[in-house]
């Protein structure tokens, strides 16, 4: 491994765990909080979670799972050439989806309007409250116990308000202040995969077409090149070889233009990085191709009519759900309704957000199905 430069997060600098414990023999603490976080009970959720679409619309689409071991891939391979802490990249990667709902963002949204008036809900919030609270694997503390730089990557935006609630955590909202570079990396990271990767499952779906992308320079510029390289390739083998340049062509940007403001701040230690402006970033040039890229997804993908039947539906069990379960809560696992004597509209948002995208379908079913118990 790589040198780490003297503003990487490291085992000596991290400032720790909220319960104590002895360090790890043989790994690093966020070694170990990797370990942790592939081994949650959230994190097998994962593989039943929609991306874009939903699971059993196909079984080669992506869902939450293989995006954040994506993620993973790429965050990774940024920090070991900028000498920062690959495994903390990864461990940030493969957490910031823990607390997403079923149903991708149509879930989140819809869960959202259903916690108005009890605080809102928001993936990343969710997703630390999974590695904090929720998660029960440990005879120590609740949660998974995770260092502060792993969790403070996990909570990419914060609201004010809520930043108040954190503590420690939620300071660098209020004093403006940035998170450790690794995160920075993980929130940029997440960008180059989903938007790809969502052109890969778009293709593959049939709902845009190679046609279609020719309005996007990026994907355009990439395609004509490996035409020209390889006369004749069609089909899956194209496409794949173009999004395999893209992501390299954004990856290598990243690298340099990062590796350049690094160098014009010159920070000498891990509290001068955060108390610098944003460090990892695109180049003007790239980062006006990844919104263009994010444009087009949103017009020809996101707002198709068969994806939005689908996120219709969602919403819709979503709301069912959390309206029965809150009229009713006899109708919850006893788990959650003990929870509820403390706490009745976060501990329903709790047990929904841990659905997968069957078992709310599945839990509809046995709510609102004639015929279904």
């Amino acid at each position: 491994m790589p040198e780490l430069a003297p503003y990487a997060v490291s085992n000596t600098n991290s400032r720790g765990r909220r319960v104590p414990e002895p360090p790890p023999a043989g790994r690093s603490e966020f070694q170990r909080d990797r370990d942790r976080i592939i081994h949650s009970t959230a994190f097998r959720r994962l593989e039943y979670k929609t991306q874009v679409f939903v699971n059993h619309e196909g079984d080669l689409f992506r869902t939450r799972l293989t995006h954040s071991l994506e993620v993973a891939q790429i965050a990774r391979a940024i920090a070991r050439t900028l000498h920062l802490n690959e495994d903390l990249a990864e461990a940030v990667s493969l957490a910031h989806d823990l607390g997403h709902t079923p149903f991708g963002h149509a879930g989140q949204d819809a869960l959202n309007e259903c916690m108005q008036g009890y605080g809102g809900f928001e993936h990343n919030l969710q997703s630390l409250r999974t590695v904090d609270l929720l998660e029960e694997r440990y005879a120590a503390f609740d949660g998974l116990n995770l260092c502060f730089e792993t969790r403070e990557g996990i909570v990419k935006h914060c609201s004010p308000e809520n930043a108040r609630t954190l503590g420690d955590l939620g300071e660098r909202f209020l004093a403006g202040r940035q998170p450790s570079l690794e995160a920075q990396i993980c929130n940029l990271a997440d960008e180059i995969a989903y938007n790809n990767h969502d052109i890969d499952d778009g293709l593959r779906s049939g709902l845009i077409t190679l046609t279609q992308l020719d309005e996007v320079a990026l994907f355009a510029r990439h395609v004509a090149e490996v035409r020209r390289s390889h006369p004749g390739l069609a089909g899956r083998r194209l496409i794949h070889e173009t999004i395999r340049r893209m992501i390299n062509a954004l990856v290598s940007d990243l690298v340099a233009t990062t590796a350049a403001r690094i160098a014009a701040r010159n920070p000498g230690t891990l509290d001068e990085a955060r108390e610098s402006p944003p460090l990892v970033a695109f180049s003007d040039e790239f980062q006006a191709a990844q919104r263009e890229m994010k444009r087009f997804l949103r017009r020809n993908l996101y707002q198709h009519h068969q994806v939005l039947r689908m996120t219709s539906k969602a919403r819709r069990i979503i709301a069912d759900l959390f309206s029965a379960f809150i009229s009713d809560p006899r109708l919850l696992p006893p788990a959650y309704q003990t929870a509820l004597e403390a706490a009745q509209p976060r501990a329903v948002a709790d047990y929904i957000a841990g659905m997968t995208d069957r078992y709310a379908m599945k839990e509809h079913r046995r709510l609102f199905a004639v015929g279904e118990i």
